[in-house]
């Protein structure tokens, strides 16, 4: 396995960006077969403000420029897979990452905490409303998860999803990257997007738990200010468990994570792998084997 810098990516439309140590590329299918592949410096606040680096801090830096990376991606690839050039400026991703983030606050924080506030009589006592709480949110997720995967288009990204985690996999093993090789690899990955969402529903469940009995309009407000160290937390456990994935503790620990993968990639064909090893070259460090 190649040690050094953990790479990572995310599926886009008709295509995979992926991130290296200094670069992201974005490689979409174009509608004339050809592939396009878009690379730019990247930089991170971490490397400028010290303090960003520490534990838990550091997870919430990620967190936030991951979301700005990925609607530029995603917007990118969009143009380019109906065969129009357009980008957004970066207002209009700030506007776009807040919007996006609102949304995530509603129907995950305060849409759950609402609800498990209405069903107080069923589930008295801080902690039943609290676990009540928690399973609201986690099913929502698999509800939205599963609306949204029966969605042709959205299909394809899962797909896309499950090539650039064969990519990843098979570089981690040290395997030459050509379609073949890639191809026998899993679509699952413990450090993938999906388990750190699922991670944080879980320990939002136990952080929650200690904060005993709250008015509705506290337990909302509460929720929201928490939720940077949720992330942080969970950011912390995801690269815990994708460093250790073979001590048999973690394996247990990251297993419901890889479940739920499931549901949000699928099995490419050739042509998308070769799309995530083109994206995946673009990034690879000078001087580690591809």
């Amino acid at each position: 396995m190649n040690a050094g810098f953990q790479y990572g990516g995310q599926a886009v439309i008709e295509g995979v960006m992926m991130r290296g140590p200094d670069t992201r590329a974005i490689a979409v299918r174009r509608p004339d077969q050809s592939i396009v592949v878009d690379e730019k410096p990247v930089g991170s606040l971490t490397r400028r403000v010290p303090v960003l680096k520490w534990p838990l801090v550091r997870g919430v830096v990620v967190l936030i420029e991951s979301l700005v990376l990925g609607i530029e991606a995603l917007t990118f690839s969009a143009g380019q897979a109906v065969g129009e050039e357009e980008e957004l400026t970066a207002k209009e991703i700030f506007v776009t990452a807040g919007i996006a983030l609102g949304l995530a606050v509603l129907l995950f924080a305060v849409l759950p905490t609402a609800a498990a506030h209405l069903l107080n009589r069923v589930a008295p006592g801080s902690l039943a409303q609290n676990l009540l709480e928690g399973l609201f949110r986690i099913a929502i997720f698999l509800a939205y998860v599963a609306a949204i995967g029966r969605l042709d288009d959205i299909r394809r990204v899962f797909q896309y999803h499950g090539a650039e985690h064969k990519v990843i996999n098979a570089y981690e093993a040290g395997e030459e990257l050509t379609v073949e090789r890639v191809q026998r690899h899993s679509t699952l990955h413990p450090r993938c997007g999906t388990s750190f969402l699922l991670i944080v529903l879980v320990v939002s469940i136990l952080l929650f738990s200690l904060l005993g009995k709250q008015v509705l309009w506290w337990r909302i407000l509460s929720r929201v200010l928490l939720l940077p160290v949720v992330a942080g937390i969970g950011y912390e456990l995801v690269k815990l468990s994708g460093r250790y994935a073979a001590v048999p503790l973690c394996r247990v620990l990251i297993a419901p994570g890889l479940w739920l993968q499931k549901m949000t990639t699928s099995q490419p064909d050739d042509g998308q792998v070769e799309v995530a090893i083109a994206a995946f070259g673009a990034v690879l460090k000078e001087g580690e084997a591809q």
